[in-house]
């Protein structure tokens, strides 16, 4: 080898690049368009406190309503609990008023997802909600 090939620093062969695939362009879980567009104000009464029994009881044929009123019945249950941890002084305070803040964010989008017609599983609270079979 000659100088000027041993001084030069030496490059990593660079793997060739993998075509990429393109990110599905619909929500995680698919649902029946048809079913989507009749069933979006009784996916929205999921999300309105006890009402959303109304949509688990009234639309069992509806995936759609379905996954909103899970979702909004486990909803309910951690606002319930969020105001009884909101009583107890000083640290319930915070943790109320902050807890509070958050569920009015995740209320506000979850009700403009059913609107726009998208599963939207909420951080948490939707784990909990796929656990229901009603």
């Amino acid at each position: 080898m000659d100088n000027e090939t041993q001084n030069q620093p030496q490059q990593p062969e660079q793997p060739q690049e993998q075509p990429q695939q393109a990110a599905p362009a619909q929500p995680q879980q698919q649902g029946d368009e048809k079913d989507i567009a009749e069933n979006k104000l009784w996916a929205v009464l999921g999300y309105l406190g006890i009402l959303c029994l109304i949509p688990l009881l009234a639309k069992k044929d509806s995936p759609f309503a379905q996954f909103h009123a899970k979702q909004g019945l486990v909803y309910m249950i951690a606002g319930l609990i969020l105001g009884f941890v909101s009583w107890i002084p000083i640290l319930g305070w915070i943790v109320g008023a902050i807890g509070g803040l958050v569920m009015f964010v995740l209320w506000i989008m979850a009700i403009i997802k059913v609107l726009s017609g998208q599963y939207w599983e909420m951080p948490i609270i939707g784990q909990f909600a796929k656990k229901i079979n009603i």
